[in-house]
């Protein structure tokens, strides 16, 4: 009984570290990292709509998603700066620091 107690938490834990190192391994695919987004610093207005929060830009009026709309709780409605990686294929960003206008 004790043979099979011991086996049984033996391949437990073998299939729990081998699915680990099966997901680093789709994550490297084949050690080629890809780019993080650029970080950039944009000007415009935190957006609410119901729960969906989005930041429109200043400069060309474009609407982002916000991946990490925490960051910016309490802000909707206001002129901010926000420093954020853009990922402009996705039409989003995510925000790293956010900056009240004057």
């Amino acid at each position: 009984m004790k043979k099979l107690l011991v086996l049984a938490v033996a391949f437990s834990v073998m299939v729990v570290v081998c699915s680990r190192v099966s997901a680093i391994a789709q994550d490297n695919s084949g050690g080629q990292t890809t780019p993080a987004a650029p970080l950039k610093v944009i000007k415009g207005t935190i957006k609410a709509d119901g729960e969906k929060i989005s930041f429109v830009s200043d400069e060309d009026k474009k609407s982002w998603d916000i991946i990490n709309p925490e960051a910016v709780k309490g802000h909707e409605g206001h002129h901010v700066q926000v420093s954020a990686h853009v990922y402009a294929d996705k039409n989003q960003i995510h925000v790293m620091s956010v900056k009240m206008m004057q």
